[in-house]
């Protein structure tokens, strides 16, 4: 990781040991890191991708809204960058193996020191239908 404040330092760690998928941008939205939950539902290693910019990122995973149509707006953790604040959607992606999954999404933003945006994270899971 390039130098980077210490909170998403640490918030890349924490993530690291949790069993639910995350997702860790920075405050521009470029994809920083994603856990190995979230892997599994992504179709690829982190290792494989590693850093990506924003623009790539919402190109390879191509969201959805619930009923399948392309996403109008931003997904939710552009939202939670922008919007400084929490944000939670069912939406479906096409993951890095080519097939789309129904989430849900919650994202948030992450400040520094003296309240800067540092950074967003999402977690999400895959949806259950019910």
């Amino acid at each position: 990781m390039a130098q980077r404040d210490i909170e998403l330092i640490l918030f890349r760690q924490l993530a690291s040991s949790l069993a639910v998928p995350i997702l860790l941008a920075d405050e521009h939205g470029d994809l920083l890191y994603f856990n190995e939950p979230a892997e599994k539902l992504l179709g690829i290693r982190f290792d494989e991708v590693g850093e990506m910019p924003l623009e790539q990122r919402r190109q390879a995973f191509a969201f959805r809204d619930e009923n399948g149509q392309p996403l109008v707006g931003d997904p939710p953790l552009v939202v939670a960058l922008s919007q400084l604040r929490p944000v939670h959607r069912r939406v479906s992606l096409r993951a890095f193996d080519g097939v789309y999954r129904a989430i849900e999404v919650t994202a948030f933003p992450l400040l520094g020191g003296g309240g800067h945006l540092i950074g967003g994270v999402a977690m999400f899971w895959e949806h259950d239908g019910a």
